[in-house]
């Protein structure tokens, strides 16, 4: 399954309809006819999504987002809102109250699932980031997160700079955020690490001819190092369902599909800049704070005593979702070999260049840690068995592909890698994990391992542990 997700409405028709829609898309769902059974279920089954009707039996959908919101157990599921057109101040309301969207029928089926898409996304990040926070609380290193931060910069991009200046007068008043205005062409090439703004409003403007340079920039934006992590609003001038979807799927954050109102951009803006502050926060505890005490100083990655307590909280997390995920051990072949020809500061060299392949051929929100001398654990949360595989086989060719350059050699070294693999949450367990499970893990994929080595090195092994 993609994703979990509640949907609530007191018409059965409308569920039904919806539920078809998104189980064809391999969503798994739950329904609810009020409020109340709503956030019961939402404590019960802890979705990654909740799609409200904008009016419910027992209140309307901005105050089913307050309540959700109220327990620490479910405000950080994203909500969506599907009703008939509203007044203004209804679907204001509900952004206001923290709605991420508000989609008025008809709706576009590609759209729908575009943006449920997208908000899943975002939601899983933001999770596997509040995951290695926690972690960080557990080892007593982690700050909270401040409710207030400097105003902030926007940059809006758009090919017609007279209607693209006219919408950052509008907007200037209502927003503590700086807004500058830049064309696509120039929108990141005189950006340095110290200057890159917080959030990127594309102006879709009605002629199509210009759609596709604004959408390059947003595929250039999410590829960039520096600008990955930006928020991205895209505003359509007018509705266009397929270049919507398709900007969602490039990486925009939010959509506004029927042209500019600007007591709706304001709030969009502003509940962009506040999750980019608490997103931000999150990466800078993680990356920085715990640098000192839980990294390894040879190599940048993280230790035995962060990898731990991580493991344990992403078989805790998969225990919650029923999500499998992968725990693998490499470690380096004949590495004392190495040592022994050409000296120490070469093993160190090799150590070095080989965690640098392990980081770079694996996704942002995997784990790779040093946890012996020639050792790395690798923990991969929502990863199936084949993706499993892939990667394992990935890194074996990255690591024995290429030579390493080493003091004491004047040509590259060969050094190869095996690799045990084993897969956590297979059985769909509701029962939290403690750290007797993540040991267990560790140990399954230490004996995978022993049985790469005694096949002969250089290959990965599979193991598939009854926890």
């Amino acid at each position: 399954m993609q994703g979990k997700i509640l949907i609530v409405d007191a018409i059965s028709t409308n569920r039904i309809v919806l539920k078809v829609k998104l189980a064809s898309a391999f969503y798994e769902v739950i329904q609810a006819s009020t409020a109340d059974e709503a956030c019961v279920a939402a404590l019960r089954h802890n979705p990654d999504l909740i799609i409200s009707a904008m009016a419910l039996p027992d209140c309307d959908s901005a105050q089913l987002c307050r309540k959700l919101q109220q327990n620490p157990q479910t405000r950080a599921i994203p909500m969506m809102v599907i009703g008939c057109r509203p007044h203004a101040d209804t679907r204001l309301r509900a952004l206001e109250a923290g709605v991420q969207d508000v989609m008025l029928k008809p709706i576009d089926d590609t759209l729908l699932l575009a943006r449920v898409r997208s908000l899943i996304r975002a939601h899983n990040t933001a999770a596997e980031w509040q995951m290695r926070d926690d972690t960080s609380r557990a080892l007593g290193f982690a700050e909270d997160v401040a409710d207030f931060g400097p105003p902030g910069q926007a940059i809006v991009v758009g090919t017609d700079s007279a209607h693209t200046g006219a919408l950052i007068e509008l907007l200037t008043p209502s927003l503590r955020t700086k807004l500058t205005y830049s064309a696509p062409e120039t929108a990141l090439r005189d950006l340095t690490p110290g200057k890159v703004p917080d959030v990127f409003i594309l102006v879709l403007e009605e002629e199509d001819s210009h759609s596709g340079e604004v959408l390059r920039l947003l595929a250039a934006i999410r590829a960039t190092a520096i600008t990955r992590h930006a928020g991205v609003l895209v505003l359509q001038s007018r509705p266009d369902p397929g270049l919507g979807a398709y900007a969602l799927d490039l990486g925009a954050d939010d959509l506004m599909t029927d042209g500019f109102d600007r007591k709706e951009m304001s709030l969009r803006v502003k509940a962009m800049m506040r999750r980019k502050r608490v997103a931000d926060q999150l990466r800078a505890t993680v990356r920085t704070g715990l640098k000192a005490a839980v990294s390894d100083p040879l190599t940048g990655l993280h230790n035995r005593r962060y990898a731990m307590p991580h493991l344990a909280r992403v078989a805790e997390h998969s225990a919650a979702t029923g999500r499998s995920f992968a725990v693998m051990v490499a470690d380096l072949d004949h590495f004392k070999r190495i040592n022994d020809l050409y000296g120490h500061a070469s093993g160190d060299a090799v150590l070095v260049e080989a965690a640098r392949r392990l980081r770079e051929n694996l996704r942002g929100v995997d784990l790779v840690a040093r946890i012996g001398g020639e050792e790395f654990l690798i923990v991969m949360p929502a990863t199936p068995l084949s993706e499993a595989r892939a990667a394992a086989r990935r890194l074996c060719r990255k690591i024995g592909g290429t030579g390493f350059a080493v003091p004491g050699s004047s040509d590259p070294i060969t050094v190869t890698v095996s690799i045990g693999v084993t897969i956590g949450g297979m059985q769909g367990k509701r029962m939290p994990a403690s750290d007797k499970d993540a040991n267990h893990l560790l140990d399954a994929a230490d004996k995978a391992l022993y049985e790469a080595k005694v096949q002969g090195r250089n290959q990965i092994n599979l193991a598939r542990p009854a926890a």
